[in-house]
């Protein structure tokens, strides 16, 4: 009978995520993940297969955990509510917030998803797509692309950067922040039926 293991991959990948918040994505080494919690390396490889499949593994946990409201709200039609919920998940998630939002998929795993993780992530973004589209086209009875533009704009851009400079001060974004994206939210689609 074998032994059970002593970590998880998920108190990896936690590492992993401490690692990045803290000193950024090169502080990501399977050395560095095992040290943190005084783990073999040995145990890490046997999860892994490398550093690029435990961080796209971290990536797509957390693009899953902040898609999760995001969406919801969209699919409800509310997209002030999603708008909004980029600002409470980032409050309620400050490391994952910071990996998601401050770093490129591009600096976390270099060159294209490994293998396993390509399926995944391609299902990650059709998700995320087809429900930008679904709210466009519910709000302008069209998906152009114009329609889309604006639609990313309210719905992403704009959050995003209303959070990312209390992210790269390590701070929370502030409350008020949220009228701000409320304003600029109904000034590019709040008026439309």
């Amino acid at each position: 009978m074998g032994r059970s293991a002593k970590y998880t991959a998920e108190q990896f990948v936690d590492a992993a995520l401490e690692l990045v918040a803290d000193r950024g994505p090169s502080a990501v080494t399977i050395s560095a993940v095992a040290g943190k919690l005084r783990a073999p390396v040995g145990s890490v490889y046997h999860r892994f297969t490398s550093r690029d499949v435990l961080l796209a593994k971290l990536w797509l946990r957390t693009v899953r955990s902040f898609q999760l409201g995001f969406l919801d709200a969209l699919r409800r039609g509310d997209g002030l509510e999603a708008a909004l919920y980029t600002l409470q998940w980032v409050r309620a998630h400050p490391k994952e917030g910071k990996l998601l939002l401050l770093y490129r998929r591009e600096e976390l795993v270099s060159g294209p998803w490994p293998q396993e993780i390509q399926s995944v992530a391609a299902d990650l973004t059709a998700e995320l797509d087809s429900a930008i589209k679904d709210f466009t086209q519910h709000l302008f009875a069209e998906v152009s692309k114009e329609t889309l533009l604006r639609t990313v704009f309210a719905l992403v851009d704009v959050p995003y950067a209303a959070v990312r400079r209390s992210l790269l001060a390590g701070e929370s974004p502030p409350i008020e922040l949220d009228d701000l994206v409320s304003t600029t939210y109904q000034s590019i689609l709040g008026s439309l039926p």
